[in-house]
């Protein structure tokens, strides 16, 4: 199991180019493994910390995404049940970790310049329409 968080920051998108696989050197939502005994939101936190540096308030899930990853002979090399939240940034600066090559605040309209791991841009706009739709964003 594992979350991910769509952090928003002035109408700004948090992203992480990933720094190890799956996908490496490709962008996404900031995320990882939940541990043992711990809480999705709380992990979510502890994500976004340990990768980026920042603290964030985090809202309602707001996607389940199911991720397989195959290798070249089509056989399942990873195989991930996702857990996004919607989350805004609290404090500090973009400090990316080991496990992060680089994190940005990326205005929506600029994510066709980032090549972002499979399915990350059509959530996060899914996403953030039904936000501003609803009023909460």
């Amino acid at each position: 199991m594992a979350v991910g968080a769509i952090v928003m920051k002035d109408g700004h998108v948090l992203l992480a180019r990933r720094g190890k696989e799956p996908s490496y050197g490709l962008w996404s939502v900031p995320g990882g493994a939940v541990r043992l005994g711990e809480g999705l939101k709380p992990a979510a936190q502890r994500e976004i910390r340990e990768e980026c540096g920042i603290e964030i308030d985090v809202a309602d899930v707001v996607e389940v995404v199911e991720r397989m990853v195959r290798d070249a002979g089509g056989r399942i090399q990873y195989h991930y049940i996702i857990v996004d939240y919607l989350a805004s940034w609290v404090s500090g600066d973009l400090a990316p970790s080991s496990d992060v090559l680089e994190a940005r605040w990326v205005p929506p309209e600029e994510f066709p310049r980032y090549q972002m791991t499979t399915g990350t841009a059509e959530v996060v706009h899914r996403i953030l329409a039904a936000g501003k739709r609803a009023g909460v964003i």
